[in-house]
Parts: structure tokens; C-alpha cells; sequence
């Protein structure tokens, strides 16, 4: 998209300065320090504070959609017999895992550890075994029960529950990495992570400006850090610098687009292949995607108190652990709060937790709050699913639906 239509943050550089390092430390890091492959919904916290650098498979799936190398390593784990139907990130994984020559950034380093985490989905579980065979690495699974409560709120036996597990997985780590957790350091780190999660929901909240500082792509892309580098002071620098920037252009009225004429919701992971592209035929139309509930999944409840029943209680409670009825709660909050006209919702092939549900979703959503839907098919990360003109027809109509609408 060209700059005229586009307005670039004076902060990319940072980060993609910040996620060049990140994965430039984790290829040097041997034999200094342990990798650990952790998923998204992972406590990640109690793994820095031991000292052992995380790596995110699933973000390294999103940054294989960006530079169109997905279709590629999907095509050589499906040739190994793994399911099209599978996630396209553990597809892009797999292939990696097999042919790290062809692979962004030469694919990512051997792990010495794997932690995934039930709270997202259950293929991360077999995906992160396929990858604990490859690599004859240990791996720890730490099963958060589901939430059923309306309020979404997890039982004192749930978090103490995983509260037990994670003092399991200390010890998993220690042995494994010879490493010893100091409480202190545990804090500090749970502290950093705290930071960094209230700046990424102050930059998120300032889109409920008008006009929005930020459209959908800015939010996924300034993700990364509180993704990749959460509980770090790199990160907290990051959001601070962000945070600051974003308050500018929001004292300046300064607009995501050349012109903001309706604001909208967007639900699911994005469609990393294609981001711009996409979103561009809604800058078309004057459509700002002023907020999502994807890159709002890290704005995590990180109370204070003992670290370990915190983090217990902050993982089991992770949006995609909750039921349809919280989930479309929430959307219809957002929709209120962010004063939307509307939202686009990716049914998503690759990501069945996030996608099933979606059209009682949406009729929930649309009955609490009196504002149209539209239902996108596509994949996050496998560009063999997406339809450019399909999808650009059904933009049409929508958009021509929103002008239509009184008010």
C-alpha cells in the first residue's frame, strides 16, 4: 500500500529491529543458553526467569505468511502425510522442522525444551509431540481446564490446579536445564510483563478515538513484542515509545487512513499472506478496523500477589479457554466502547477453536448490539485458501450495506 494511503509509525524500525534481534539471539544462543519452544498461551514468564530463551513457533508461522513461504512449507509436511486440514502454522512448522534450508531466517533453532499449553488448542499438543520426537527433546504440557463460567471466571480448584502443575514445571525446567529459579527474578519478570501488558492496552484503548491512530494491521503487527519478548525490559521499552506516539497522533487528531468514515471489529487471527492487500479494499471504502479481540488475547488479568497462583490463574483465563456466550460478551463491549458500525469475522480454516462458533457468535453479537456482520473464509497463514475476488465482492456488498444504514 502506498505511503500517500498508508501512514507508517516513526516505531517500525524498532520493531523490526526488536524481532531481528530476538531471533538472531535465539540462532547464537547455543551452547550458552537453553531454547525452549513455548506456545502463545504459555507461561512464559517462570521460562525467562530461568534464563532459558523462549521461541514462539506460532509467531514464526505468522512471519512465514508474511513473506510467502507458508504454501511452500505446508506443502512439504503434507507431503510427509500431515492433514491440509491442520493448522497452517504447525503445517509451516513441520516443513520447517524438514527443510529449514528453505525456511525464513533458516527455520528456527533446535529446542532444548518444549512448554505448550492447552488453553489455545489442542493440536499445539500434538504438533509440539511431533516436535519433541524430531528433536528428542523433553516436553512439559500444562492442562488448564475449560472455563464454563459465565463470568469466566476459573474455580479455585482450577487455579490451584495449574497452580500445582507449574510448580511441576519449574522443576521440569530445572532439570532439564540446570538452572535454579530464583523468586526474585521471577517477580522482576512477572513485574516487566505486567508493564508490558498495561502499555499494549493503553495503545489499544487509544483507538477509541476519532479519528482511530491505528487501523487492524498496525494492531497486528505491533503485537509481536508483548508476544515474542513479553517480560522483558526490551518490550516494556518498545510499548513506552509506542504508547507515546500513539498519544501524539491522538492529541493531533492524526488518522490510521486519509479518511475515517466507519469503524469497525474484526474477530480471528489475521491473514498474515495477504495483510495489506486485504485491508486495503477497506481503506477503499473509508473502513478503519479500529479494534479486534485477537491482539486483545495478551491484554491479560495479571494480578498481583504470589507469582505462581497468578500466572495460574492469568493462563487459565486466556479468551480462547472461555465459552461462546463470554466471547460474544465481550465482542458486543468492544463494539459499544470503541463506538463500531460493524465487524468482519474470519472463519478461519486453520484455527478451528477460534472459527467454530463464529455464526451463533455473530447472531449473538448482532441481537446485544443492532450492528452487521460479515463472514470472511480464508486461512492465517496459507495463501491457498484465499480468494481475492471472492473476498472483494463480499466486501462490496457489506460496505454498500453500512452506507445504506440510517444515521
Amino acid at each position: 500500500m502506498s505511503e500517500k494511503r498508508y501512514k507508517e509509525l516513526k516505531t517500525a524500525p524498532q520493531l523490526k529491529r526488536l524481532q531481528e534481534q530476538h531471533y538472531l539471539e535465539a540462532k547464537r544462543a547455543h551452547p550458552g543458553k537453553p531454547i525452549a519452544w513455548v506456545t502463545s498461551g504459555a507461561p512464559v514468564e517462570i521460562v525467562r526467569a530461568l534464563d532459558i530463551l523462549p521461541v514462539y513457533p506460532e509467531n514464526y508461522g505468522a512471519l512465514c505468511g508474511v513473506r510467502g513461504a507458508s504454501a511452500g512449507l505446508c506443502q512439504v509436511a503434507e507431503a510427509r502425510g500431515y492433514s491440509p486440514d491442520l493448522c497452517a502454522y504447525a503445517r509451516s512448522s513441520v516443513g520447517m522442522m524438514n527443510d529449514a534450508e528453505h525456511a525464513p531466517l533458516g527455520g528456527l533453532p533446535r529446542p532444548d525444551v518444549l512448554i505448550t499449553c492447552s488453553n489455545i488448542c489442542g493440536t499445539v499438543l500434538k504438533w509440539y509431540e511431533a516436535a519433541a520426537r524430531h528433536y528428542h527433546a523433553p516436553l512439559f504440557i500444562v492442562d488448564t481446564p475449560f472455563i464454563h463460567a459465565d463470568d469466566g471466571e476459573p474455580t479455585p480448584h482450577a487455579v490451584g490446579y495449574v497452580a500445582a502443575q507449574l510448580e511441576e514445571m519449574v522443576a521440569f525446567l530445572e532439570t532439564h536445564t540446570q538452572r535454579e529459579l530464583s523468586k526474585e527474578k521471577l517477580v522482576e519478570t512477572v513485574h516487566l510483563a505486567s508493564e508490558a501488558v498495561s502499555l499494549w492496552r493503553d495503545v489499544r484503548e487509544s483507538c477509541r478515538a476519532h479519528p482511530s491512530p491505528l487501523n487492524g494491521p498496525d494492531l497486528f503487527m505491533n503485537m509481536a513484542p508483548i508476544v515474542i519478548l513479553r517480560g522483558t525490559e526490551g518490550c516494556v521499552h518498545f510499548y513506552r515509545a509506542l504508547k507515546e506516539e500513539i498519544n501524539e497522533r491522538v492529541a493531533h487528531k492524526v488518522s490510521a487512513l486519509p479518511e475515517e468514515k466507519y469503524r469497525l471489529l474484526w474477530d480471528n487471527i489475521a491473514i498474515w499472506h495477504h495483510l495489506y492487500q486485504f485491508y486495503s479494499h477497506f481503506v477503499e471504502y473509508g473502513a478503519c478496523f479500529v479494534v479486534d479481540t485477537y491482539t486483545g488475547g495478551w491484554v491479560m488479568k495479571m494480578d498481583g500477589g504470589e507469582p505462581i497462583e497468578s500466572l495460574a490463574r492469568t493462563y487459565t483465563q486466556v479468551f480462547l479457554n472461555q465459552g461462546l456466550q463470554v466471547r460474544a460478551r465481550d465482542m458486543a463491549d468492544l463494539i459499544k466502547r470503541f463506538d463500531v458500525d460493524g465487524f468482519v469475522m474470519h472463519s478461519n480454516r486453520s484455527c478451528k477453536p477460534y472459527s467454530v462458533g463464529q455464526y451463533d457468535i455473530r447472531r449473538i453479537v448482532t441481537e446485544q448490539t443492532g450492528k452487521p456482520g460479515l463472514m470472511i473464509e480464508a486461512d492465517h497463514s496459507d495463501p491457498r485458501s484465499y480468494d481475492d475476488e471472492a473476498i472483494q465482492a463480499r466486501i462490496q456488498t457489506f460496505m454498500e450495506g453500512l452506507a445504506s444504514r440510517p444515521g
